[in-house]
């Protein structure tokens, strides 16, 4: 286990809109206000034709591929995630969603690209004191958090 400890600073309070890609504006407002580092929360709606990662096809090969999902129709979204500096110091959201319609649900990282339907509000809340970053992984490739 790694860790690092901070303090809450700024809170923003975000309202995203028809047509917008959720991790793509949560990074454009962090930077824009000089966020780097959060704890992010959205909920509203997520458009059809959205997709996320929903998991690996083997978890334990030499060579992680991703597998995908589309939303088939507009749901319902709930995620969390955390937003920290990548290798060029600017902010990087990894944030996990499950979305649902009809009593079917899909579960995964936003990062594939989630439309939003109608609208989606979203709280940032920055942490401070910290010089928590993500590095590339050279076994996995993934981004990961170095506390």
């Amino acid at each position: 286990m790694k860790c690092s400890v901070g303090s809450a600073g700024r809170v923003l309070v975000i309202r995203l809109e028809d047509g917008d890609i959720l991790h793509e504006c949560v990074e454009r407002a962090a930077k824009e206000n000089g966020i780097v580092r959060a704890a992010v929360m959205a909920l509203g709606g997520a458009d059809r034709g959205s997709r996320m990662v929903v998991g690996p096809k083997d978890g334990r090969a030499d060579r992680i591929e991703p597998m995908m999902a589309q939303l088939a129709g507009e749901s319902e979204l709930a995620a969390v995630g955390t937003l920290f500096p990548d290798e060029n110091g600017e902010p990087s959201l990894h944030m996990h969603a499950s979305a649902g319609r009809d009593g079917r649900s899909v579960t995964g990282c936003v990062r594939a690209g989630v439309k939003v339907w109608l609208i989606q509000e979203v709280v940032v809340i920055e942490i401070l004191g910290t010089s928590s970053h993500r590095a590339k992984d050279p076994r996995t490739g993934f981004h990961l958090l170095e506390p």
